[in-house]
């Protein structure tokens, strides 16, 4: 049985045989530019391969940015997202293929379809392909189709948090009726998500938010969950001698500009410290549309003091973060906190919510604050403006824990004794 890491960063225990494995990765999307889970897929299967392991990744686009020694099985989509018309994409080829077709019908209808297409791409490769892999690991597709593919070999999944607290927030944050049924729409994958979730065992989970999570809200026994953290590339995310920190920049970033990640939040505690301090910048590493945190600036009449910087490098975003004078995680939900656990790494000192995992990934070397809190979060800000020294210390901290918990050699480790706990119990 996996052992969850401890404060410690004891690696989790392994089963006793050490045979090298066949591994398939298999991730929907897998661009590092896309979100969170191309980032975990690059570093996951970079770590497996390290340890030894023989790793293929499948994957639709965006295809993944690997390693060498990593192979690359694409699964080409639709990817009607960068269609300039989505309606006349189709072709009469899709009518042979209902994963191509059920993608097209569901995204022309406002859903998300990419998900369950993928999963029929998927199994039909492992039918074409048998006894080529010892073991699937799905990076939180969870599609229907793993149910079917489990029977013929094991399956381990991770699921990063479920996307029922995005829906979740989604909702209460919009008042319009149509908005609100648009919405819906666009999640109908997250029923098809909790069924298979119920289904599957074992899954690796990233923190203990994250389970609890998909326990309320997916209805997943706590016997099917691992947690094991993510880790962080100390290669890149370190304290840099040639990159000075600032006494006036105060960082935070941002995938997408969507109720989860709190944005508003942190624009409205900038705005209350913002005349007190006025040589302060905030820079938001994320592109700038129309939306939420577009008319809190407006609003606010902060436009010349907030910078937004879009499709950065891994070592430009670890650049700013050695800059920074503070690093700030609003988010009202996390099912880990990969940029504060980036921040730590590079000595900035961190401010985060209590969205989700951020406090398990802070501890005791970050100023926690309540979710959605702006008065609270403005003063935790103001104070590290003002104090220095305290600046200094809990920036030192937060280094110290990050290099002891966040380790993807540990991430992967535990990884491969759940593919032997899986590959076991199939047997």
């Amino acid at each position: 049985m996996l052992k969850r890491l401890n404060e410690h960063g004891a690696s989790p225990q392994l089963t006793p045989s050490d045979n090298p494995l066949r591994i398939l990765l298999a991730s929907y999307r897998s661009h590092p530019h896309v979100g969170g889970q191309g980032v975990y897929v690059h570093y996951l299967s970079k770590a497996l391969v390290d340890l030894g392991h023989e790793v293929d990744v499948v994957s639709g686009p965006p295809y993944p940015n690997l390693a060498p020694g990593i192979g690359l099985i694409k699964l080409p989509s639709l990817d009607l997202f960068t269609a300039d018309n989505a309606l006349s994409a189709l072709r009469s080829r899709h009518f042979s293929s209902w994963s191509d077709l059920s993608e097209w019908l569901s995204h022309n209808s406002g859903a998300f379809g990419e998900p369950y297409a993928f999963g029929r791409r998927l199994r039909r490769f492992l039918r074409e392909n048998p006894g080529r892999y010892d073991v699937v690991h799905d990076n939180q597709a969870l599609a229907k189709s793993l149910l079917k593919i489990r029977k013929s070999m094991p399956v381990v999944t991770t699921l990063h948090h479920p996307i029922s607290i995005d829906l979740k927030l989604a909702l209460q944050s919009e008042k319009r009726w149509w908005m609100r049924a648009l919405i819906r729409r666009w999640h109908r994958f997250v029923r098809m998500q909790a069924k298979v979730a119920r289904q599957l065992d074992p899954i690796l989970t990233v923190s203990e938010a994250s389970k609890q999570a998909a326990m309320r809200d997916f209805g997943v026994p706590a016997r099917a969950f691992h947690i094991v953290p993510n880790g962080v590339d100390h290669a890149i995310f370190t304290p840099r001698s040639a990159v000075h920190r600032k006494n006036n920049l105060i960082v935070t970033t941002a995938s997408a500009d969507t109720p989860l990640k709190g944005l508003p939040v942190l624009i409205d505690a900038f705005a209350k410290i913002a005349g007190d301090y006025p040589d302060v910048n905030l820079l938001i590493i994320g592109r700038l549309r129309p939306g939420p945190t577009s008319d809190a600036i407006t609003a606010a009449n902060l436009s010349a003091r907030i910078r937004f910087s879009g499709s950065l490098s891994q070592e430009q975003i670890a650049t700013h973060f050695c800059e920074a004078t503070m690093m700030v995680s609003p988010s009202l939900f996390e099912g880990f906190g990969m940029p504060a656990a980036e921040a730590m790494a590079c000595g900035a000192p961190v401010i985060v919510s209590t969205g989700g995992a951020l406090p398990e990934v802070a501890g005791d070397a970050g100023v926690i604050t309540p979710k959605g809190d702006v008065a609270a979060l403005a003063a935790a800000m103001a104070d590290l403006l003002d104090h220095p020294a305290k600046r200094e210390a809990i920036g030192a901290a937060g280094l110290a824990r990050a290099r002891a918990l966040f380790s993807w050699p540990r991430h992967a480790a535990g990884a491969v004794s759940l593919y032997r706990q899986a590959i076991h119990a199939h047997h």
